[in-house]
């Protein structure tokens, strides 16, 4: 992240004046398809940082890209992006925006990475444990699939990280053996 308090006061911003005017829906909208472009697309993150693109061709390259896909309001703060100079903090201020709209709906985002697709049951089972825990926030369970944890899975949560995979057994396994902790030393 290139300067997380500029993003977090923009976001901050954005979000207040989308609530102030009633568009929050549409702005979070905006804000996903920008995080998907931004995600997708290396090249316009690099766009978006080139020092050598200047300001006004940055705004008709977004203008042209967000034309009839982002409402006014996103539309207009992407132009005072640009003409401030903080559009190579886009990425994350989209992050950020995202994350202050899942604070404020209670929405808690939750990662399960497992070395096989999980059914549809077990994914609903996850959610449940983890709302009975906590009945006031929407879980939003993200999934992926990562075969080098052999078995068993890593959840992240909240900040948190819950890793129960045999992938990281196995480096425990082999950071004791190379502490030989049950031999003593010889001199």
């Amino acid at each position: 992240m290139l300067n997380p308090r500029v993003a977090g006061r923009y976001a901050k911003s954005l979000l207040d004046l989308a609530v102030e005017r009633n568009l929050l829906e549409d702005v979070h909208n905006d804000m996903l398809l920008l995080q998907s472009m931004c995600k997708s697309s290396r090249d316009f993150v690099t766009l978006l940082r080139s020092p050598v693109i200047k300001a006004d061709k940055k705004n008709k390259i977004l203008a042209a890209l967000t034309e009839g896909k982002v409402s006014q309001l996103t539309s207009s703060f992407l132009t005072l992006m640009t003409t401030k100079g903080r559009e190579e903090t886009l990425p994350e201020i989209a992050t950020a925006f995202l994350g202050m709209y899942n604070t404020m709906k209670g929405i808690s985002k939750v990662k399960l990475i497992t070395a096989q697709p999980v059914s549809d049951a077990l994914k609903q089972s996850i959610i449940d444990k983890m709302q009975s825990s906590n009945p006031s926030q929407q879980i939003q369970l993200e999934t992926a699939v990562n075969e080098n944890l052999i078995g068993g899975f890593v959840l992240e949560y909240n900040n948190n990280m819950v890793d129960a995979s045999v992938l990281r057994d196995l480096k425990d396994i082999k950071k004791q053996f190379e502490q030989n902790v049950y031999v003593q030393r010889i001199r």
